[in-house]
């Protein structure tokens, strides 16, 4: 092996990264613009390769600190089908032939 190969950084192909990552290509992708992944880049107009020690870098950095819990969604500010809160004041139904 020359010099040259030795320094050449380990690419991996989408299947690859799929193993390695297990989310999905539209979350890499949003990830990819919003920074928060590293960067894919074309080897040819259908090959597209993503660095492997930059998404080791990047695994290691997730492993690091804690991913921050999505908030659960406030159900009662919904367009459709909003929730109604129940009047604590009035007594609650009673069921017929119960």
């Amino acid at each position: 092996m020359s010099k040259a190969t030795m320094n050449l950084p380990r690419t991996i192909r989408r299947h690859e990264l799929k193993q390695i990552v297990p989310l999905a290509d539209s979350t890499i992708y949003e990830m990819e613009q919003r920074g928060e992944f590293p960067r894919r880049f074309a080897l040819s107009p259908r090959c597209v390769v993503w660095n492997l020690a930059e998404v080791e870098a990047w695994l290691s950095e997730r492993r690091a600190r804690p991913v921050e819990r999505a908030r659960a969604p406030d159900v009662r500010q919904r367009r459709t089908r909003p929730v109604k809160v129940p009047d604590r004041a009035a007594p609650p139904e009673r069921r017929a032939g119960g």
